[in-house]
């Protein structure tokens, strides 16, 4: 059973279909087979063609613009001959809440006109934000920017917070497309030694080339050589949205919208993370004062500032702190005698220290979570997770995939903006992939990077086996 898979936490290195993916196909091939005949397209049961609808990127242009094609689809009366819905960052958001509706393409334009409703309607408010961040920073070993970008920007776009599980939604939607969202695997993607492409579905996570798996209530729970030694709770839908969207079209713009929106409230707000009647401690405002200079100092290095103001500031607090006794690296020389690199190496550093020295010394939630918070931002840290894969053996995994104990998952559209590999797998066997393109760029040339991706990372695929993609 679902449960029993979910307690012994089973994982596999196999290239074929889960069998509850296996049963759904089969089923949704029949609903395929009665959509034809009803557009009086004659097929038999064994020439039914598998489709993919896929959903790039594209931030909110993308949620409503594949909700609004889902919409057309439906009208015209072809959502139905559609086996597969795999989505890529912004489309990803527009997935999540047609998905929270059991049947939804049954349906669909009441459901549509709830959607629309909420993302018209109030945002989230900033007390259950922050609720929402703490539960993110107690709830799990591993806290990164995903969690802040979920709270802090998702929800400004979804308007909610989506505690559901994806794996919640098994057997809840037979009258639907087999929904795939999709990621990469950030070590995978920087070393360009391995295939990055990763897929989270209600079953099953993985590496979509590699047939590497894990169930979905595990994904993120430690491992050790294939057995479950930890559990971690499932990620909710929210975080899900912030996995898959999680970029911006340039690394600066985003580290400026992330440095900005991890301001921490002041220490005489009443968001300050505890009770008004607790007594406030005495170093609450220097541990405040160079937090804050920390952030400053990030975002005026990335304008091009002189940080040099920042820097003798946070040394004063944390002087004044220790009593003297502060030990951080040693200051920078001045910006004309230093390049850019070393002065971005030489933040990074000062950051982390600064971040070390202050969690030493004050235990209020949202001051130690912006510490955090900080230490994430100079190390850039998405999306990490346990690797379910650590300490394994098997030659269809590379190496250093199997070696490290933790794995960053990010935004797929970093490195192609439509989830074309998720249903490029053989085993899938689809016949015809439609791409709804809503990026800002050329879907023509989506299209041609897949096409050389393919035949140039499998040499031996047979150019006459592969299937049309038709790009809208």
């Amino acid at each position: 059973t679902d449960l029993s898979v979910c307690l012994s936490g089973k994982r596999r290195i196999e290239p074929f279909l889960n069998r509850s993916e296996q049963e759904f196909v089969a089923s949704r091939r029949n609903t395929v087979l009665q959509t034809l005949k009803k557009l009086k397209i004659q097929c038999s049961r064994k020439e039914v063609p598998n489709i993919a609808l896929l959903g790039s990127g594209g931030g909110q242009r993308a949620m409503v613009g594949l909700l609004g094609s889902l919409v057309q689809l439906d009208k015209a009366g072809l959502l139905d001959c559609i086996l597969y819905l795999s989505g890529v960052s912004g489309s990803t958001w527009c997935m999540a809440s047609l998905y929270q509706e059991p049947d939804w393409s049954t349906k669909l334009e009441t459901v549509k006109d709830r959607i629309i409703e909420r993302i018209r309607g109030p945002g989230v408010s900033l007390t259950d934000a922050m609720a929402k961040l703490k539960k993110y920073y107690y709830g799990k070993d591993f806290f990164s920017l995903t969690d802040v970008w979920a709270v802090m920007v998702i929800t400004s776009y979804v308007k909610e917070i989506d505690e559901h599980a994806l794996t919640e939604q098994r057997n809840q939607h037979k009258k639907d497309p087999f929904p795939i969202y999709t990621v990469i695997d950030k070590q995978c993607k920087q070393s360009n030694e391995q295939n990055p492409w990763f897929e989270i579905n209600p079953y099953e996570a993985g590496y979509s080339l590699t047939g590497a798996f894990v169930d979905t209530c595990d994904f993120g729970s430690q491992f050790h050589e294939g057995t479950k030694k930890k559990h971690q709770d499932e990620f909710d839908m929210l975080y899900l949205q912030a996995l898959c969207g999680s970029t911006l079209a340039d690394e600066v713009d985003i580290k400026k919208t992330m440095w900005q929106k991890i301001k921490p409230c002041p220490p005489d707000s009443d968001k300050r993370g505890f009770p008004s009647d607790d007594p406030i401690p005495p170093s609450l405002d220097e541990c405040y004062r160079a937090l804050m200079d920390v952030v400053d100092m990030n975002i005026s290095a990335l304008n091009g500032e002189d940080t040099s103001g920042f820097d003798k500031s946070i040394r004063t607090n944390l002087n004044d702190l220790s009593g003297g006794k502060s030990q951080l690296i040693d200051p920078m020389k001045t910006l004309e005698t230093v390049d850019k690199r070393a002065e971005k190496r030489y933040i990074k550093r000062f950051t982390i220290d600064v971040c070390e020295d202050l969690s030493s010394r004050i235990k209020i939630w949202l001051i130690d979570a912006g510490i955090s918070i900080c230490k994430c931002m100079a190390q850039w840290i998405w999306g990490r997770k346990y690797n379910f894969l650590h300490n394994m053996t098997d030659e269809a995994v590379h190496s250093t995939i199997l070696q490290s104990e933790t794995r960053d998952y990010i935004d797929a559209g970093l490195l192609l903006n439509s989830p074309y590999f998720s249903v490029l797998r053989e085993e899938r066997d689809i016949d015809l992939i439609i791409s709804l393109d809503f990026s800002d760029g050329d879907p023509f040339m989506v299209g041609l990077a897949i096409i050389h991706i393919e035949f140039f990372t499998n040499p031996s695929q047979d150019v006459q086996n592969f299937n049309f993609i038709a790009t809208l």
